[in-house]
């Protein structure tokens, strides 16, 4: 006995079940959409978004907070690319907050990453009513690598050309005629190798001298410095007893004036007293030797010899 199965009820079955997950599927799909509020934000690439598509994660600080909606290049300037950001309402968007362009791993996968933001920077919004708050941006990593190799590139391709500008055929041979210059020179120093050996232990042996003289010269320098200080301790005496001279003489000029005008004219006159004194024993000296008995007799009256006249 042969079952008989039922085709048709077998294809409707399969539709209304393909439907029913569908409508599962838009509905789930509707719902989490729903449950989701975003702001849009502008931002203004200096460079190549090549590997970003419509619907790239935006992501800030690794967490994912939106999605890129529209991709276009800048009406107003070519070189610029604007790109539109869906980003959940909620997410701290500052002021200061910055926008690069990254990669994921090796598939090139292109994303753009918020990141700043100080705690104390007020939120991002519109300037006027219905204007779109741009964030800022900065240069990839990318960009940043190709800006210095191409730095770097130019710097090597003018140093080459100053290498060749300096290396011409006439350069070429001064150098060359340097390098045989050198050569000789070299060769001359090797030949006088003893010489220069002998030099040196001459050196070697006026270092070692001239050490040995500036260990005998430091006590010399020290006596030298003693007798400096003896010198000076002496002058200092010396000055001193130059000061006590000078008082002494003073006080002696002072005394020798004050002598001058107090005792000279009594010495005048003792002095001429003495002289009279002096006169009258010279009188008396004479008188002696005439007639000695005079001194114990005094003088006697003598009668006037023949001729003579009497003396009163």
């Amino acid at each position: 006995m042969e079952d008989k199965v039922n085709y048709a009820l077998v294809g409707v079955f399969v539709l209304a079940l393909g439907a029913a997950l569908i409508a599962a599927v838009l509905w789930l799909a509707a719902g989490s959409s729903g449950q989701k509020h975003y702001t849009t934000y502008e931002v203004i690439i200096q460079e190549s978004v090549s590997g970003l598509n419509i619907d790239a994660p935006v992501k800030y600080l690794g967490v994912d907070v939106g999605k890129v909606r529209e991709i276009r290049l800048d009406p107003k300037n070519p070189q610029h690319v604007q790109l539109m950001l869906l980003i959940e309402r909620g997410t701290p968007v500052k002021q200061d907050t910055e926008a690069v362009l990254r990669t994921q791993g090796l598939t090139g996968i292109a994303y753009v990453e918020l990141s700043g933001g100080g705690v104390d920077t007020p939120l991002l919004v519109a300037k006027a009513e219905g204007e779109i708050p741009t964030i800022r941006s900065k240069p990839s990593l990318s960009a940043r690598i190709e800006n210095v190799l191409t730095t770097l590139l130019a710097d090597l391709d003018r140093t080459s050309t100053s290498l060749n500008a300096a290396l011409d055929a006439e350069n070429r041979a001064t150098f060359k005629k340097i390098l045989a210059d050198t050569a000789e020179l070299t060769q001359m120093l090797a030949a006088q190798k003893a010489v220069l050996s002998a030099g040196i232990s001459d050196a070697a042996r006026t270092a070692s001298n001239a050490a040995q003289a500036s260990a005998q010269i430091a006590p010399l320098v020290a006596r030298v410095s003693g007798a400096a200080d003896a010198v000076e301790r002496m002058s200092a005496d010396v000055s001193r007893t130059s000061a006590d001279a000078s008082r002494t003489i003073a006080t002696a000029d002072n005394g020798i004036k004050q002598f001058s005008g107090e005792s000279l004219p009594e010495l005048d006159r003792l002095l001429a007293e003495l002289n009279v004194l002096a006169g009258s024993l010279r009188r008396l000296s004479a008188q002696a030797e005439r007639d000695p008995s005079s001194l114990l007799l005094g003088n006697r009256n003598v009668n006037p010899g023949p001729g003579e006249k009497a003396k009163p």
